[in-house]
């Protein structure tokens, strides 16, 4: 007796199922537009047919990390764990979306170096909006807390952001549309092979 060949629709969900993962790290300053592009890339992954995680920095942190301060150090553990949980879910075949501030050099590269030890893409978008824009934008009310004097250790104002030395992508949200900055993210997953 012939063996069927594998319908198209099972044939379609095995790829699926054995594609690669990868994360991508939007990083920058407070309403920078990171989160905005996350979700952007996120639906248009989803449309592709790929598996997608979005670890929002905020979301991660209540749910996640609610026991970490802001000092250095737990800003650190905080980048470190949600690297952890980006590797897990990659590792799994997720593209997970990471829009965290992530404001040190070291510890955003813990988690490039994690992630190229398990041989998973890893991709650094700096998400480059000046500090003026990000202000006029001020989304959550953080500057104007900042500039009230009822907020202290706002990043890249009165706390330290590290730019990335070599992140993959540079993205100029003043100057792109939302549209044309995913259309990068995308552009660079299709260079790896992940869409």
């Amino acid at each position: 007796m012939p063996i069927a060949a594998p319908s198209p629709r099972l044939a379609e969900l095995s790829a699926r199922r054995s594609s690669q993962g990868a994360t991508v790290w939007f990083t920058g300053l407070p309403s920078a537009g990171k989160s905005t592009l996350a979700q952007e890339v996120a639906v248009r992954l989803v449309e592709t047919g790929r598996r997608v995680e979005l670890l929002d920095g905020d979301v991660v942190r209540k749910e996640l990390c609610s026991d970490l301060g802001f000092s250095r150090a737990d800003r650190e553990e905080n980048i470190s764990r949600i690297g952890y949980l980006a590797g897990r879910l990659a590792r799994h075949g997720v593209i997970v979306l990471a829009a965290v501030i992530a404001p040190y050099e070291s510890a955003r590269r813990a988690v490039r170096v994690r992630h190229e030890r398990q041989e998973l893409p890893y991709i650094e978008a700096y998400v480059a909006t000046p500090l003026t824009v990000c202000r006029a934008r001020d989304v959550k009310g953080l500057y104007a807390k900042q500039e009230a004097g009822q907020l202290q250790g706002l990043t890249g104002v009165d706390d330290v952001y590290e730019p990335p030395a070599a992140p993959e992508l540079v993205l100029h949200t003043q100057h792109s549309t939302v549209e044309q900055s995913v259309d990068q993210v995308m552009r660079a997953l299709a260079a790896r092979g992940l869409v």
